[in-house]
């Protein structure tokens, strides 16, 4: 026999073959990537190109802020707000488009500038935070115009029969005074179960608020109707929170409120909450109302499923937030726009894949979407090194990764703490760590491959959540 295998080794050789017998643990674990499908390296380079900056043909992804993404047919959209890279922005509302969500074409502006009416009221430099929906065969263009940090500010509505336009005003939507408890920035149109036609704004001062519209013009139902609050901060955290966007999913038959916590220049972050009924209560997975001002840790409120970050010794992104959601035929998308650790100033669209936690939670992946689907991985391939980074409610900077070996035998260990891991099903995973207070803590979600941007590789990832709506991204480095 021996002499057989030696003779077969003799042959590959010769042939320029590599066989392997009696593989390593290590060499199983990489042999059985080869059985999972990674999507391709998709050969772009983001940060800090300066050369870019002037030639709009170029953006690409870079200078998208406020992000609201829309599928017309085979193609999708982003209207994003008038702001820039490198200088002052052109009004008029940037407008990008993607056949695959991974290469975005710069394709101009809405509009030559702000709608008069609008400037008018608000003095507006610029058009803020855009949405877009479609009724019947008609367009609707949501948008708005207001100055920083004031809330004299105004929503305004332009319709077309295309989606590249040309717009055509059709006026005030809301708008709010200097003095009011609300502040009208930041639409979003959502519908709900039974396809009424709802929009959710607010900013700061006392929050989000959804209000009822009119199919047929856009507006509210009632002219005096400026809707009921469902999310809201303490002033002993500024009242931040904004940019609301709402999502149904018919497999979990809820309504799930995504909000940005935080400075859009600094500690943004993504929370979320959940309802079985459109104008709420919002809860999140410790039962706290998003309109809770009571609560003495502002911060535990809401579930926080994105936050700054940094993998290694790459260079970290900060402030992801004012976030959209695409449902693409059961797959869910979520678009934002992030900052570079090292200049603010620079900031990019990024998309990731939303996955669902079993007891019906959106968790994202740690890494920007290249094409990736679920799919079956095998338990061999999870052996390695990974460096985890957890998204602590406290702590909404840039936060480090931290690196664990994950274990043939299920364990997972550091110099710091010790856990373990479990795959079950295609590809679900259950980490177990201890906390600060060294009490254990299970996290449950799903591993999925994966294009690693920081070192231009395939990898795996995880995202995964605890049961108080804290989020644990790992990324394998091997």
């Amino acid at each position: 026999m021996r002499k057989r295998i030696l003779a077969l080794m003799l042959i590959a050789f010769m042939a320029g073959i590599t066989i392997m017998i009696g593989c390593s643990s290590k060499q199983n674990s990489e042999s059985s990537l080869v059985k999972i499908s990674f999507p391709e390296d998709p050969k772009i380079e983001e940060l800090r190109d300066s050369s870019i900056v002037l030639d709009k043909g170029n953006w690409g992804t870079l200078g998208a802020h406020d992000p609201s993404i829309f599928k017309d047919k085979d193609t999708y959209y982003v209207f994003s707000t008038d702001a820039r890279v490198g200088g002052p922005a052109t009004p008029g509302i940037q407008v990008r488009k993607s056949k695959d969500l991974i290469h975005w074409e710069f394709v101009g502006q809405a509009l030559k500038g702000i709608p008069e009416e609008a400037k008018k009221w608000s003095r507006a430099q610029g058009i803020w935070a855009p949405d877009v929906t479609k009724v019947g065969e008609e367009y609707y263009l949501y948008y708005c115009a207001s100055t920083f940090g004031k809330n004299r500010s105004y929503i305004g509505l332009l319709k077309s029969k295309s989606i590249e336009g040309p717009w055509e005003d059709k006026g005030v939507v809301l708008k709010t005074n200097q003095g009011d408890d609300k502040n009208a920035l930041d639409p979003n149109i959502v519908y709900d179960k039974d396809g009424q036609m709802w929009m959710t704004y607010g900013s700061f001062w006392n929050g989000i608020y959804i209000v009822k519209l009119d199919k047929n013009t856009g507006k509210p139902e009632n002219q005096n109707d400026m809707g009921k609050n469902i999310s809201k901060r303490d002033a002993v955290v500024s009242g931040a929170v904004e940019g609301p966007y709402i999502v149904y999913n018919e497999e979990q038959k809820k309504y799930y409120l995504f909000v940005s916590y935080g400075s859009l220049s600094s500690d943004y972050n993504v929370r979320v909450g959940r309802a079985d009924n459109i104008v709420g209560p919002y809860l999140d997975s410790n039962g706290n109302d998003m309109t809770d001002i009571s609560n003495s840790k502002p911060n535990e409120i809401g579930n926080k499923i994105l936050g700054g970050y940094k993998f290694g010794d790459n260079e970290g992104w900060m402030a992801p937030g004012h976030n959209s959601v695409l449902n693409d035929n059961g797959n869910y998308y979520i678009v934002h726009h992030v900052r570079t650790e090292k200049n603010k100033d620079w900031f990019y669209l990024n998309v990731r894949k939303i996955l669902w936690s079993e007891d019906g939670w959106p968790i994202v992946s740690p890494e920007r979407y290249t094409g990736e689907k679920e799919q079956a991985i095998e338990k061999n391939a999870l052996i390695g090194n990974w460096q985890l980074i957890l998204q602590d409610k406290n702590i909404n900077e840039i936060i480090p990764s931290e690196q664990y070996e994950f274990t043939s035998n299920g364990k997972i260990k550091n110099e710091k703490q010790s856990g373990k891991w479990e795959l079950s099903g295609d590809n679900n995973i259950i980490i177990e760590l201890s906390n600060n207070n060294g009490k254990k803590v299970e996290y449950k979600g799903k591993v999925i491959p994966s294009w690693d941007w920081e070192n231009k590789k395939q990898t795996l990832v995880f995202t995964v959540i605890d049961k108080n709506g804290v989020s644990l991204w790992g990324k394998l480095m091997r």
